[in-house]
C-alpha cells in the first residue's frame, strides 16, 4: 500500500472507530485506507455479514451495526451482507456442538425482516444489500473445492472451538470447515477493505484477510466488537438463551428489560448501546458514586433505545406504565440473585428462590393475585418459565431477580 500522511482528521476517526472497539487489524493499514480514501475522495468499502438465524435482529446485534454507522457517517460504502448461503452451513462460531443447518425457507422468511429491522440504524439511501447465494451458488462443486484448496486444514484446527471439539471427541462435520472459507470467499467477491463482526467472528475475519491475499486483493482491516452480555448477566445476548431485547419489541417489554438488567451491567450497555459520548457515560457515573440513584440512569437507558427504535412519545408512555405498575411497591436497587435450570414451573420457582416457604404457600400467594412476573400478574398457578431472567416480586416487599438457564 502506497505510504500517505496522516492527517489529524484521520487520527480523529481513528479514534471514534476505536470506540467502545475490541480490536482493530491492523490500526496502520486502516489509518492509510482511511488517509488514501481522504486523499482521493473514494470511500472505503465496509462489509458487515450477517447470517439470518432468526427472524429478529436484537440489541446485541447493534453494537456492530452502530459502528458501521459511524463509518457510513464518515462518508464509507457500507455493505450490508444477508449470509442466505452460510446460514444453510451454520456458523460453528463458539458453538460446542454442530449447528443445526436452516431449510431455505426458514431462511427466506428470516432474511426478509433483516433490511427492514437493520435500517433502522443505517441509512437506507446509503447502504448496499447483498446476498451471498449470488456467488456461492454459483461456485457449484467444482469451485468450492477449487476454494478449499486455497486453507490448509492445520490453519483451520487453530480455531479455538474446532480443536477444543476435536480433543474433547465432539464431532465435527466436514462442512463447517467451509464455513469461515465461504465467509472469506464473500470478502474477495465485494473486494471490501474493512470487514466488521462480534469478537467470536475473528477466526472467520482472519480468513478473508488471507483468501484476499491469496486472489492478489489488497487485504481487508478487521475491526471487531464486544459481544454484548445478555439479561442474565452471564451469557451472550443470543435468541436461543432467550436474554435477548428485539428492537423491535414493544416499547413496554424493552423498558421493562432494561430495567431487568443490573446495575454494574448497565455501564457496559451505555458503553456498547448509548449515543452519549465517553465523557457524558462518565459523568453519570460519577453522578452514582455521589448518591444519584442508578436506577435513574436505567431509565435514561431505556427511554434513549426505545426513543432510537419507536419514538419519543413511546418511551415517554413507557415509563409512565412502568411507573404506574409498580406505585404501590416500587422495584428496589438490589435483590436476591437466583439461578435455577428452565424450564420450571412457577410454584417451583417462588419455593427455590426463596420467595414462600412452600409449594402450598406459593400457590395460596398465587390465588390472592399477589405474585408478579416483569411487573405483570401471574394468574395461572401452572405457568411455565423459559430460560430468560426475571423479576419476581411477591406482595410489596418480596423481590428475586431470577435467572433460568436450559
Amino acid at each position: 500500500m502506497t505510504e500517505h500522511k496522516i492527517s489529524p482528521e484521520v487520527q480523529e476517526d481513528l479514534r471514534t472507530i476505536l470506540r467502545g472497539a475490541d480490536e482493530l487489524l491492523v490500526e496502520s493499514e486502516m489509518a492509510a485506507k482511511l488517509q488514501k480514501s481522504r486523499d482521493t475522495g473514494v470511500p472505503l468499502r465496509i462489509k458487515l455479514g450477517m447470517d439470518p438465524t432468526a427472524p429478529d435482529i436484537h440489541f446485541g446485534h447493534t453494537v456492530v451495526l452502530n459502528k458501521m454507522r459511524q463509518l457510513q457517517d464518515m462518508g464509507h460504502h457500507v455493505i450490508f451482507l444477508i449470509g442466505d448461503f452460510t446460514s444453510m452451513i451454520g456458523d460453528p462460531s463458539g458453538r460446542n456442538a454442530t449447528r443445526p443447518p436452516l431449510t431455505r425457507e426458514q431462511i427466506e422468511v428470516n432474511a426478509q425482516t433483516y433490511y427492514q429491522q437493520a435500517t433502522k440504524i443505517l441509512n437506507p439511501d446509503r447502504t448496499e444489500i447483498r446476498y451471498n447465494s449470488e456467488w456461492c451458488d454459483e461456485l457449484g462443486a467444482r469451485g468450492i473445492i477449487q476454494l478449499a484448496s486455497r486453507y490448509t486444514v492445520a490453519r483451520i484446527m487453530e480455531r479455538d472451538d474446532f480443536t477444543k471439539r476435536f480433543k474433547g471427541g465432539i464431532p465435527i462435520s466436514v462442512h463447517e470447515f467451509l464455513y469461515p472459507l465461504m465467509q472469506g470467499y464473500d470478502s474477495v467477491i465485494l473486494k471490501s477493505d474493512v470487514e466488521l463482526g462480534g469478537t467470536d467472528q475473528k477466526f472467520n475475519l482472519l480468513v478473508g484477510r488471507e483468501l484476499q491475499k491469496e486472489y492478489g486483493q489488497e487485504q481487508q482491516c478487521i475491526l471487531t466488537m464486544p459481544l454484548l452480555v445478555g439479561l442474565d448477566g452471564v451469557e451472550k445476548m443470543s435468541k436461543s438463551k432467550n436474554n435477548y431485547i428485539g428492537i423491535t419489541e414493544e416499547p413496554d417489554s424493552m423498558f421493562g428489560k432494561m430495567m431487568s438488567i443490573s446495575d454494574d451491567l448497565m455501564w457496559s450497555y451505555y458503553e456498547l448501546l448509548s449515543a452519549k459520548t465517553l465523557d457524558e457515560i462518565a459523568a453519570l457515573k460519577k453522578a452514582t458514586e455521589e448518591g444519584m440513584n442508578p436506577r435513574d440512569v436505567k431509565v435514561a437507558l431505556a427511554q434513549e433505545m426505545i426513543t432510537r427504535f419507536h419514538n419519543q412519545a413511546a418511551a415517554e408512555q413507557a415509563l409512565a406504565n412502568f411507573e404506574a405498575r409498580f406505585r404501590d411497591g416500587a422495584i428496589p436497587d438490589e435483590m436476591p440473585e437466583v439461578s435455577l435450570s428452565a424450564p420450571l414451573g412457577i410454584v417451583a420457582i417462588l419455593r427455590d428462590a426463596g420467595l414462600a416457604s412452600s409449594g402450598s404457600e406459593a400457590s395460596r400467594n398465587i390465588q390472592q393475585g399477589g405474585v408478579k412476573v416483569d411487573g405483570q400478574k401471574v394468574e395461572d398457578k401452572g405457568l411455565q418459565l423459559e430460560a430468560g431472567t426475571y423479576v419476581i416480586q411477591v406482595g410489596k416487599r418480596k423481590f428475586a431477580r431470577v435467572t433460568l438457564s436450559a
